[in-house]
């Protein structure tokens, strides 16, 4: 049964000014999907723009979906808000909805030709979003993010070197460098007024004893939006030991208002150089089940050397999404970013007037929240839960698996264990709140219900 704590969302969506212009999210401006056609015409506009539903509670179970049927199977049909892996639970643009069904009335699946426009779409998309030029003649396909940065590691970073990072950072790297057969060398950023700034002495310590670096800009869970001082830093220092970077921009077109996502390929040429940018729109427009993804660099040799480590098995209905995204899904995407950063400021302002055991700071970008969750840990006994349940347990137990099992049980949500985004994420969980509102709404009533009950 849903509580309500005296946040009337209405009135909250206009004080925090969610149905308002986003602020600068890149080299385009976003208009709010709450404006009404009149504002539209008389602000000079042009034609009015469709209006998306993403209030709609659009039910995914039952799809062999992982964020839910993933989560249900192992926690039981109880749980009521899947918020774990990063996807999202709206319906797909109507571009790339349109783009597969005209595709799907040609009945033929044969080898797919790809014509330069695919490419077209993808350097339009960074022009005309980020005054980002991208030269067509570098961009490589691939089936993944993962499999591109795959290709980076086999490319700079030999089996038994170590690669670094800046952690908690996105869980999945540390897949891709057992694949690789590396090591993992976290540099644990601090944490200043609920910020994650890097640790310059650390990371300057650990470059000196790595082959390569993986950046996350956003970065993957803590939301930071990397400023261009700060990367350009990063690469300078990468650059002055020999240590190529790469850049993994899957999150770039989330950002909330007021923050602003600078591209690494966009600093200086001589740091750009020696970098190599990851990207892909499975984030952005949830097509991550599509497997296409691209890599990019201005160093040739660079780009030689990795195109020795990578193959494109990619699908035609991939590859028309991507583009029919590329191409048309920037209304779409705006009128969505205004609804994710009024999540992401209902979401911030609910936890802190209504469970003060969770503490959460509004991401800069991303659709994911990081949650400080040591007090609710040490409340419920985490450690003494998990070192008694070791006595006998086949497979390890961890404080924070217990604490993500209480968290179905009680509060009926799945969120995704700190520990695994790397050194620094103990006693932490992320929460994806890419979703209707009412289901954030519920999974934090939900939570607070649960809280309140210790």
């Amino acid at each position: 049964m849903l509580r309500n704590h005296g946040l009337n969302r209405r009135a909250f969506l206009k004080s925090t000014g969610a149905t308002a212009v986003l602020g600068a999210v890149g080299a385009r401006s976003v208009l709010a999907s709450e404006v009404a056609a009149t504002d539209v015409a008389a602000a000079g506009l042009g034609a009015t723009p469709e209006t998306f539903d993403f209030d709609e509670v659009y039910d995914r179970r039952g799809t062999d979906c992982v964020k839910w049927d993933r989560a249900i199977e192992q926690f039981g049909p109880e749980l009521e808000v899947g918020m774990g892996i990063a996807d999202m639970d709206f319906r797909a643009a109507p571009c790339v909805t349109q783009a597969i069904a005209e595709r799907s009335k040609h009945e033929n699946w044969g080898y797919q030709h790809r014509d330069s426009s695919f490419t077209d779409a993808v350097v339009a998309w960074n022009q005309r979003r980020y005054d980002l030029d991208i030269d067509p003649s570098t961009i490589v396909w691939t089936s993944g993010v993962h499999p591109g940065i795959i290709a980076g590691l086999h490319t700079f970073a030999p089996p038994g070197s170590r690669v670094l990072m800046t952690t908690p950072t996105y869980n999945g790297f540390y897949s891709d460098l057992r694949f690789a057969r590396n090591v993992a060398e976290d540099s644990e950023m601090k944490v200043v007024d609920g910020i994650y700034e890097i640790d310059w002495d650390d990371f300057e310590r650990r470059v000196q004893r790595v082959h390569a670096f993986i950046l996350c800009n956003p970065q993957n869970p803590t939301g930071n939006c990397w400023s261009a001082e700060d990367m350009t830093r990063m690469g300078e220092i990468c650059l002055e030991h020999g240590v190529p970077v790469l850049s993994d921009e899957i999150h770039c077109d989330f950002v909330t208002k007021g923050q602003k996502y600078t591209p690494f390929a966009s600093l200086d040429p001589k740091v750009v150089d020696n970098s190599v940018t990851f990207k892909s729109n499975s984030k952005t427009f949830s097509l991550a089940a599509n497997k296409v993804a691209w890599y990019f660099s201005t160093n040739p040799a660079f780009m030689t050397r990795l195109r020795q480590y990578t193959r494109a098995d990619l699908s035609t209905l991939g590859m028309y999404a991507a583009r029919a995204a590329n191409n048309e899904g920037d209304e779409w995407l705006d009128q969505l970013l205004v609804y994710l950063d009024g999540n992401h400021d209902y979401t911030e302002a609910y936890i802190r007037e209504n469970i003060p055991l969770v503490k959460y700071t509004k991401a800069q970008g991303t659709f994911l929240a990081w949650l400080d969750m040591s007090e609710l840990m040490d409340r419920i006994d985490a450690q003494g839960k998990a070192d008694y349940e070791n006595r006998t347990a086949a497979v390890p137990v961890s404080p924070a698996s217990v604490l993500q099992r209480w968290l179905a049980e009680n509060a009926r949500i799945y969120l995704n264990a700190g520990p695994s985004y790397g050194t620094g994420g103990e006693r932490h969980m992320r929460m994806n709140i890419a979703t209707s509102r009412t289901l954030v709404e519920r999974a934090l009533d939900n939570l607070s219900t649960a809280v309140a009950e210790l």
